[in-house]
């Protein structure tokens, strides 16, 4: 089955005031905009009392409304410049017919492809659009309800990332399960990619015909692979699907998160296409500033922890990415995801501080 949804009409308000569509096309701006990963999750009280009415996590990212409800929450009170749409990266998988459940605590399991059999059960990537349409749905209700001058932002989990999920069925510390396929069964591991890169490439090219202004491809495990590995397991697929969504839409922008890259984020950006590279907080700004940003876009790179313990060290922290970051474009973001743990009040502050810096 191929995705026929026609694309949905731009929003109102002009593209090309919304100042993270500006950073993203390289312009240095001097207040960056600000969004944050995980910025629609639980350490918001209107986010648990939408997912207790879901029932269950997949209910809510399948439930359209309510997931645009929860998409919209952090943008009526904290005003962030970019709406992320609110799904999950374990949706490809289940799409290309995994099994998937949560566990309350622990969090997802899927059914595991480690063996040829269980490959080829798999669906083919011009198939995922039929489980996938909800998500799209919940775009075409949040370019109709966000304020005009707020980037949708739409997502995926890189293939890498997404396979180690695949291969595992779990999250696991050190990603040893796909590493261990890679090393027996390199074909099967490499198919395995090949379909997800592919399907990857469909979904976000629908989420974008859907209403997404700018989509993010997030490769959480990055950092597990070895440098030969890295160029062939995050840098090849990122720039594949790059290519592909440029050749279908033109100038949407896409940014790469290839988490604990170190130095491996230097060149990025050319590499892969990306509009823009994403940092977590084990590289410096002082760094990134002279070997990422020097090639266009860097987002990031708050540590999670301040959204926490707030105070004074937010505050600085918070200015000193902000200084770093002047002199080239800039999205303001944490270095991972929020933590459920994480006070309201603290988020308030920051965007305040990035604002006023």
């Amino acid at each position: 089955m191929t995705e026929t949804t026609t694309a949905t009409p731009p929003r109102s308000g002009n593209r090309a005031d919304k100042t993270l569509l500006r950073a993203l096309r390289g312009e240095a701006l001097p207040t960056p905009p600000v969004w944050m990963m995980r910025q629609a999750g639980r350490y918001l009280p209107e986010y648990k009392a939408t997912r207790a009415q879901a029932g269950d996590f997949l209910s809510l990212c399948y439930t359209p409304d309510l997931a645009a409800e929860v998409t919209l929450q952090p943008i009526r009170r904290f005003g962030f410049d970019g709406a992320i749409l609110f799904a999950d990266i374990l949706l490809v998988p289940q799409a290309l017919g995994a099994d998937l459940w949560f566990v309350t605590g622990e969090g997802p399991r899927l059914s595991t492809i480690t063996a040829q059999a269980e490959f080829d059960a798999l669906k083919p990537a011009a198939d995922v659009h039929e489980t996938l349409s909800p998500v799209y749905e919940t775009l075409r209700i949040l370019t109709r309800e966000l304020p005009a001058e707020t980037t949708l932002i739409g997502f995926a989990g890189a293939p890498w990332t997404v396979a180690t999920y695949m291969i595992a069925g779990r999250g696991t510390p050190d990603q040893g399960p796909a590493h261990a396929l890679k090393a027996a069964n390199r074909p099967l591991f490499e198919a395995l990619l090949n379909r997800i890169t592919d399907a990857t490439i469909e979904y976000l090219s629908a989420q974008i015909t859907a209403g997404a202004e700018a989509v993010k491809l997030f490769d959480s495990w990055a950092g597990s692979l070895s440098a030969a590995e890295f160029d062939a397991y995050a840098t090849a697929p990122a720039k594949r699907i790059i290519a592909e969504l440029k050749a279908r839409h033109g100038d949407v922008p896409v940014i790469a998160f290839p988490r604990q890259a170190g130095d491996k984020y230097r060149g990025f950006h050319a590499a892969t296409g990306a509009d823009c590279v994403a940092l977590d907080d084990s590289v410096t700004p002082d760094w990134a500033a002279a070997n990422v940003q020097v090639d266009g876009c860097v987002q990031g790179n708050l540590a999670s922890r301040h959204m926490v313990t707030g105070g004074e060290a937010l505050v600085s922290e918070t200015r000193a990415i902000v200084e770093a970051f002047r002199g080239g474009p800039h999205i303001f973001n944490l270095g991972h995801g929020i933590t459920p743990d994480a006070d309201p009040d603290n988020v308030r502050l920051m965007v305040e501080t990035v604002r006023s810096a």
